[in-house]
């Protein structure tokens, strides 16, 4: 049975199952979250959102040694409130298999 239509486990725990066996989702999954950092929340809901990405390719320890970051450093990042650079995000991006791009918010005249 998918492990998103299994009751017995919780949500997040079916999200991370997805985001394992699917990176087409995985990169939808945090590119909307990414789309949506202007909200009220949404930095918040961005890093989580991240941090479910590395749960799901290995677990944070994992994601942080391959990234040559410390765990705890790499938890403090990826929280509500974490606040981190950009050499750490890359770093990050590239340890979970993911590619940071860029595109224009507004089209210019």
């Amino acid at each position: 049975m998918n492990a998103t239509y299994n009751n017995s486990i919780s949500h997040r725990a079916a999200t991370i199952d997805e985001l394992k066996s699917d990176p087409e989702f995985a990169a939808a999954y945090l590119q909307a979250a990414l789309q949506e950092m202007d909200e009220p929340d949404g930095y918040a809901a961005a890093m989580l959102a991240l941090r479910d990405i590395a749960q799901a390719r290995g677990g944070l320890a994992t994601v942080a040694s391959v990234a040559g970051i410390q765990r705890e450093s790499l938890y403090r990042a990826l929280s509500p409130k974490g606040n981190p650079t950009l050499k750490t995000l890359q770093a990050i991006f590239k340890a979970v298999g993911m590619r940071m791009t860029v595109e224009p918010r507004i089209a210019y005249a």
